[in-house]
């Protein structure tokens, strides 16, 4: 548990730390983030099935702020 919260307080400063420089809007960021959270949480999940519950937050985690990234920024295309 301490290894995932551990995991989960990097990856969430890591994009938080990402948005600052990148040129986006505020959905591209919300998007990532929220994404991000809800990707680990569900990746946390089906890894804990298999045993792998780290390395399913990890993925979970990178694939659901990429595509919340992307979700964000076509509404902030849209805005535009």
């Amino acid at each position: 548990m301490k290894k995932l919260s551990l995991l989960m307080i990097a990856a969430v400063s890591s994009i938080a730390l990402s948005n600052c420089t990148a040129p986006t809007g505020p959905n591209t960021q919300r998007g990532a983030l929220g994404g991000a959270l809800l990707g680990a949480a569900a990746g946390g999940v089906l890894g804990h099935q298999s045993g792998n519950a780290l390395e399913g937050a990890a993925i979970g985690g990178a694939l659901g702020a990429g595509a919340g990234a992307v979700y964000g920024n076509s509404q902030d295309q849209n805005q535009y």
